[in-house]
């Protein structure tokens, strides 16, 4: 159950030297708060134990018992609401004053992202604006995804259980069977179940045994993963596509993944590459079907540069050895370099 004190105190970490200061009292278990509310009638008692947990309780000043009512359903102008409000408020004081703020909810969330950066250098990128609690790992070479860290509820892993958790998904490609018959490891939630696996980061299995899972996607998580992609302007305004937006919806290839790096081939007249983009989500359904076209399922993409028309055309591209793009295929690294070089420059000069 999601309290108010742990909707405030998400992604944040109490620093319990600032504690004492802001005028809490050390106790043998942790340390204790309390402040008087609503003119005196009441009072907030705020407790933070000794793993950083935060509780709290409204008194009423009259009868000495807890007051609970602004704790329940929908509270927005009444007298429990003002209590609520008032509340809400002081914890929110002190969650600035005595805290900084984490990449995400769970400690052991945020552990293993501290010695992810330790080992690789990365930090969690967080691109949805719909999910702004979901941050993918990445290879700084390549841009290969081999992890995300995610919070939903409890009951999409495990259905007779509620509650919110966060997971973490793994790559493990072909070992992905021999880790699933162990305890704690799911088949993967959003991403593709051949390649990945989900754990949740509840510490039911220790950050040891996760870094190591971790470790195993590293490795997996190699440059592959581009492709050329025809797209047909005589069927969709891909020119102007990226104009208002910078995600799209594409039919998708069942060999394409997360992370993977799409180069849009559009045909005749332009005949050229002319987009490059990042796949941020697969497998979603999509149904559509016409005399030219039919869509079982879609992905979505994010514009990372527009080629000049002139760049890589048909001709060009024939150079590296591609002299059809009827359908996806996989680039040659050193297409792919040439490919990344033009739009890495741009980005320095910018």
């Amino acid at each position: 159950m999601t309290t108010i004190e742990k909707e405030i105190f998400k992604r944040k970490r109490i620093l319990k030297e600032l504690l004492v200061p802001y005028g809490f009292i050390e106790e043998s278990s942790g340390f204790a708060y309390s402040k008087s509310m609503m003119d005196g009638s009441f009072t907030a008692e705020i407790r933070v134990g000794a793993e950083g947990c935060i509780t709290g309780k409204v008194i009423d000043a009259e009868t000495g018992e807890e007051y609970t009512n602004y704790r329940t359903g929908n509270t927005a102008g009444s007298f429990s609401g003002k209590v609520r409000e008032e509340y809400t408020g002081i914890l929110e004081d002190i969650a600035e004053k005595c805290c900084v703020k984490e990449f995400f909810i769970e400690p052991q969330s945020n552990r293993i992202t501290e010695e992810i950066g330790h080992r690789y250098g990365v930090l969690p990128e967080f691109l949805w604006s719909r999910f702004p609690g979901y941050g993918v790992f990445r290879k700084e070479a390549g841009g290969k995804w081999f992890g995300i860290i995610m919070n939903i509820g409890k009951e999409k892993l495990i259905p007779d259980e509620s509650g919110e958790i966060e997971i973490l998904n793994i790559k493990l490609d072909k070992q992905v069977p021999v880790y699933l018959r162990k305890e704690h490891i799911f088949p993967s939630w959003h991403l593709s179940k051949k390649s990945w696996v989900t754990v949740i980061l509840d510490d039911s299995l220790s950050d040891e045994e996760i870094l190591n899972l971790v470790d195993i996607s590293y490795k997996n998580a190699s440059a592959a993963g581009e492709w050329i992609i025809p797209a047909n302007p005589k069927y969709y305004d891909v020119v102007n596509a990226f104009n208002d937006t910078d995600t799209i919806l594409w039919k998708q290839s069942s060999n394409i993944h997360p992370g993977d790096i799409v180069y849009l081939y559009v045909a005749a007249p332009y005949s050229a590459v002319l987009f490059a983009c990042e796949v941020t989500e697969t497998d979603i359904p999509y149904t559509f079907r016409n005399k030219d076209l039919s869509m079982k399922k879609v992905m979505r993409i994010r514009l990372l540069h527009r080629y000049d028309k002139n760049l890589f055309t048909f001709a060009v591209l024939g150079r590296y050895g591609i002299n059809a793009v009827r359908g996806p295929r996989r680039i040659t690294e050193k297409l792919s370099s040439d490919l990344k070089a033009e739009y890495k420059e741009k980005e320095i000069k910018n």
